[in-house]
Parts: C-alpha cells; sequence; structure tokens
C-alpha cells in the first residue's frame, strides 16, 4: 500500500506568521533528529510563503529548516523587513501620497508605491534563501511539491506558482489557476504583498499581490499536488469572541480598524469557508457505500487544523512599542496606535518580542495537541479525521 502523503498550509498573515514557527518547533522536538520533512507537500501563502520556501529548502532536514526559521523569528527587527528610517519613511510616505492624488487625475507615473518600503525582506531573501535547492530536495524524494500562491491584479485570478515531481498536472478552476514554474524569491514576494502596505511584483506579464487576496480555496492547491491528508496552520483565534469586541461593537470604526477587518478578511475567512466546504464534502462521502466511490470525483480528506487558542491582536496590544518610533508616527495618523488598530498592527510588528510571543504561543497550542499531531502524521488504524474548524 503507498502511504499518503501529507501538505502542510501555511496560510497568510504578515508577522503574525511567527505563529507557525512555534506549531513547527513542537513538531519537529518529535522527530529524529536527522529526519526528513513529514510534509512531502508544502504550500505557503503570504508570510506563509517564506516559511513555506524555507522548509521546502531544508525538506532532507526538518530539525534543521525550523531550527533556522525558529532562529530568523525569534530576532527579527521591523527594520529587517521594511525601512524605518526617517528619510525612508518620509520619501515613501510622500511618495504615496502624491501617487493616490495623481491617480485620481488619471496619472500612473507613481503607481508603483506602497505605504512600506520592503527592500529590507527583499535584500534578506536574496542573500539567506537558496531557492535553488528546491530542486535538490525534490530529486532526493525528500519533497513531492512546494506551492506559493499570489494573486493576479490584471487577470483577477489566484495563481498558484508550484515545483514538484514529474507527473503533476497544471489545473484551470473558476478563478484559480496552477501553473508549473521554478520558485524563486520574487514569487515569495509576490504572495506576501499585502495591498497598499507592500509593492506589487512584476512577474511574467503581470503584477502579483498578496496571495489570499481572492484564494477561494486555500486547501485544493494541496490536493492538486496529490495530498491525501492535510495539516492547516491557522491565523484565526479558535476561541470564543472578545468580551471586549462585543462592548465596542456600537463604536465607529477608525481607519484602522477598518483597514484590520480588510486584512482579516484577506487572510481569515476563505480558509475557515474552504474548511467548511471539505467538512460537507466529506460528509456526503461518509454516507455513499465503499464500492461505489470509485466512480465518483469526490473523496474525503483528513483535515488537521491548528489555529491560535489566544486573538493575536490582543497579543499584539502588549508589544505596540515594538514599533519604531517614525512608523509609529505614521500609522498614528490613521488611529492604528489605539487599542481599536492593534489588529492592523498584528500583521506588521516584525519586532522579536512580538514575534516570540506568538512563536510561544504556537509552540504552547501544538504541545497541548502533540499526540493528535502525531497520530495525524502516522495513522496507524485508518480512522478518518474530520476537520475541527474555529469557533
Amino acid at each position: 500500500m503507498q502511504a499518503q502523503k501529507v501538505g502542510l498550509i501555511l496560510t497568510g498573515g504578515g508577522s503574525r506568521a511567527a505563529y507557525q514557527v512555534g506549531v513547527l518547533k513542537s513538531i519537529a522536538e518529535c522527530m529524529p533528529p536527522a529526519a526528513r520533512t513529514p510534509f512531502p507537500i508544502i504550500c505557503g501563502t503570504s508570510a506563509g510563503a517564506l516559511n513555506a520556501a524555507t522548509l521546502a529548502v531544508n525538506a532532507r532536514h526538518f530539525r534543521r529548516g525550523v531550527n533556522y526559521l525558529v532562529g530568523v523569528w525569534r530576532n527579527f527587527q521591523v527594520s529587517d523587513v521594511y525601512r524605518t528610517d526617517v528619510v525612508g519613511v518620509l520619501y515613501n510616505s510622500l511618495r504615496w501620497l502624491a501617487g493616490l492624488v495623481l491617480s485620481s487625475v488619471g496619472s500612473d507615473k507613481l503607481n508603483h508605491v506602497s505605504l512600506l518600503d520592503n527592500a529590507p525582506l527583499v535584500e534578506l531573501l536574496q542573500r539567506t534563501l537558496p531557492c535553488e535547492r528546491i530542486q535538490d530536495s525534490i530529486d532526493s524524494g525528500a519533497l513531492h511539491a512546494l506551492s506559493i500562491t499570489a494573486s493576479g491584479y490584471g487577470s483577477g485570478q489566484s495563481v498558484t506558482f508550484y515545483q514538484g515531481a514529474e507527473g503533476i498536472q497544471p489545473w484551470k478552476r473558476a478563478r484559480r489557476v496552477g501553473v508549473p514554474t521554478q520558485i524563486e524569491v520574487p514569487h515569495l514576494l509576490a504572495s506576501s504583498a499585502i495591498p497598499f502596505i507592500f509593492p506589487a511584483v512584476h512577474i511574467h506579464r503581470e503584477y502579483f499581490g498578496d496571495g489570499s487576496m481572492r484564494q477561494l480555496s486555500p486547501i485544493s492547491s494541496a490536493l492538486h499536488l496529490g495530498a491525501d491528508r492535510v495539516l492547516v496552520v491557522g491565523m484565526g483565534h479558535s476561541g470564543e469572541e472578545d468580551e471586549t469586541r462585543r462592548s465596542r461593537i456600537d463604536a465607529y470604526p477608525s481607519l484602522a480598524q477598518i483597514a484590520g477587518h480588510a486584512l482579516d478578511s484577506i487572510f481569515l475567512d476563505s480558509i475557515e469557508a474552504d474548511l467548511e466546504r471539505l467538512l460537507r464534502i466529506n460528509q456526503t462521502v461518509s454516507k455513499i457505500p465503499e464500492e461505489l466511490r470509485s466512480g465518483i470525483a469526490l473523496r474525503h480528506v483528513d483535515v488537521l487544523v491548528i489555529s491560535p487558542s489566544q486573538p493575536l491582536e490582543k497579543v499584539a496590544e502588549r508589544h505596540l512599542d515594538g514599533l519604531p518610533w517614525t512608523i509609529r508616527i505614521l500609522l498614528r495618523m490613521v488611529g492604528v496606535m489605539r487599542r481599536r488598530g492593534a489588529n492592523l498592527v498584528s500583521y506588521l510588528l516584525f519586532d522579536k518580542a512580538y514575534c516570540r510571543a506568538l512563536i510561544d504561543l504556537g509552540y504552547r497550542d501544538a504541545v497541548a495537541r502533540q499526540a493528535e499531531i502525531m497520530a495525524f502524521l502516522n495513522p496507524q488504524d485508518g480512522t478518518e479525521i474530520s476537520p475541527i474548524l474555529p469557533q
């Protein structure tokens, strides 16, 4: 019997992706030191694409790859991701405002600007991430496929760029396609280009932005690549609704609160909807006799979801001072530094204290479910597992 392929889905969320590293750290500690990745199929979107590519490069040595991610995220500074110096912030902000004004009168002379300049992240990835080793991982058999999803601003399509073993076929569905390619740094930058915040990236003939935009079926790429079971590390809080949020439901939202709500819609809603859809499919398949299942296109897919036990915006509230003063001034103009703006900050706060808090949270959440995770990765009795959806 052929071993089942386990897919890992790392969703988007800017600096929130530090939570994924904590989850991975817990899993790595349960694996032999020199073990290959337990995830032959890795799918990354937005900041999750950076983590996914790192795991793919180190697929032959899973613990080494995770330890590298832990080291990077635990020591992040905001200036490692985007410019925080006075000249850089002022220059980019003025260009951004001028671009908005010129766009309103039909000029595109300053269209290639964003609120923040991510040149430091570009330099960091080019210097530290040897994407050419992804193919080595595939050739060795440690990795079956890596996919990175980005959103095309021109076509309006969700494009999944993938690099994998021979035999994987491209796909085309409503507003989403799978395209074989050699994954490189521009794909990662495109996938993590949060709209308005970071600049779009030109690949081939089109500009691309954050992959979470218009990604209607985040789980489907793993299935197209051949996954039989899928572990999803999400960014949405899995607990009850926050009492503070309920108490302020009638307050007029600040611009920062609106922006944070928009980012939540981009990064969180699609994965939850896709999980619900998969659960319905699993329930339908379970009612079909085993001898008749070979004649239908539907199949049961085991899914395990790990998501934060605490609201990440509440964690961000405790670390607002981690933003450089130049960025605090810039964001204070749109109400970010008030408590209701912490949701937006939770995506942009690439500060080591905040990232360490998220790593620790992800680690604790995964340790609490360690037996469940390891049983999922190493099924013994063929038990079907239905996804546990965020509440």
